[in-house]
């Protein structure tokens, strides 16, 4: 019984022993944290065509109110609202009777004076009517051909043409209306729609910047190509065609500070109409060895800052407060901060700070794009 008894406490002791040893073990050093991996793009200076994108609406190349030059009641509308015309079209026709009569009165009157001074010609030489009366006669006939011609005039009135071609709206008035000459309300109005205006507004401010940015060789002029225009639609989709700058404001809006420019575009499926809303994309010129960089790589700090993080020489990260201007497709234009070799973190910023090593690689192109596309 001692025996067991010994033996039990002999084995507790080994327990115990081995429990406290085991605390007094050193612990395993911890393992290294891998060098994170990060995907760069390495930028390179390029030459850029800039462009201003303005809103604008579109207005009518040409516009025509169709009026009536004589009085009467409108006997016929002879054209279908809403339908393309031509020009000489005939829109309505006004009561003729009462300008038929007239003009039947002026040629018998004529007629009449006409044959009058016939005999007088005949007559002065014999001396049988003086060279007064004649000349009186003559005057009469003149006067009465005059008439016929008014009367005429008149009459071709009563046949209401179209002044331009184009696409006619709906018509103010019906058969049986009462129209006058002179009247403030339009029969109908004519729009030609084939070309087309677009009016944008710039800021004048911008201006004077681009043509500092010309004159002292920031920017090359955009060559042949400065005048062509081209467009985008209210949904967003781009309109097929390019249009041409025509000319712009010689003054400059008091309330806004903007000038207006008007370019000119072709429309043969009458696709742009007057008063749509479009944007309009003008050629500024070409920035010479501009720094693009992809947008999925600058950040903005907490004042609003634009920074960007590039990998060193050492393949240490380091952090760079940008000056950006415009954006270009999934870019920013940078004007300072970056320079041509620079290698600019595009994946895994989530991961570095500055002045962590890290191991860079090239990112896919596709890659940047697609995070571009999804940034927008």
């Amino acid at each position: 019984m001692q025996a067991r008894t010994a033996l039990s406490l002999g084995v507790r002791c080994a327990l115990f022993t081995g429990v406290l040893s085991g605390c007094h073990q050193e612990p395993a050093a911890p393992a290294a944290a891998p060098t994170p991996q990060v995907g760069v793009v390495t930028l390179r200076p390029q030459n850029v065509g800039l462009a201003s994108d303005l809103p604008g609406r579109t207005s009518a190349y040409r516009v025509a109110e169709v009026r009536p030059q004589v009085d009467g009641i409108i006997l016929k509308r002879l054209f279908k609202e809403g339908a393309d015309i031509k020009a000489g079209q005939q829109l309505y026709q006004i009561d003729p009777a009462s300008y038929e009569a007239t003009l039947a009165n002026a040629q018998a009157s004529a007629e009449q004076y006409r044959s009058l001074a016939g005999r007088y010609r005949q007559l002065i030489d014999e001396q049988a009517v003086s060279r007064q009366e004649y000349d009186t006669a003559h005057a009469q006939q003149l006067q009465a051909d005059a008439q016929v011609k008014t009367a005429q005039i008149n009459l071709r009135y009563t046949q209401v043409l179209a002044p331009i071609s184009g696409r006619v709206g709906r018509s103010a008035v019906t058969e049986g209306a009462l129209v006058a000459n002179g009247q403030s309300t339009a029969l109908a109005t004519i729009q030609q729609l084939d070309p087309i205006y677009v009016d944008v507004t710039q800021p004048y401010a911008n201006v004077l910047k681009l043509r500092r940015a010309l004159g002292s060789g920031q920017l090359q002029k955009a060559g042949d190509n400065a005048a062509q225009v081209s467009l985008t639609l209210e949904d967003g989709s781009p309109y097929a065609l390019p249009g041409t700058l025509e000319f712009s404001e010689v003054s400059v809006d008091e309330a806004t500070g903007s000038v207006t420019l008007r370019a000119v575009f072709p429309n043969p499926d009458h696709l742009l109409l007057p008063g749509m809303f479009v944007h309009a994309k003008l050629p500024e010129g070409i920035a010479q060895q501009a720094i693009l960089a992809p947008q999925v790589g600058v950040t903005r700090d907490l004042k609003g800052t634009p920074t960007a993080m590039v990998v060193a020489a050492d393949n240490k990260v380091e952090l760079r407060q940008l000056k950006t201007g415009r954006s270009i497709g999934g870019s920013w234009l940078v004007e300072g901060g970056l320079q041509a070799g620079d290698r600019l973190i595009v994946e895994g910023l989530q991961f570095v700070k500055p002045g962590v090593t890290v191991e860079p690689h090239e990112a896919q192109a596709s890659t940047v794009a697609s995070a571009a596309d999804t940034a927008e």
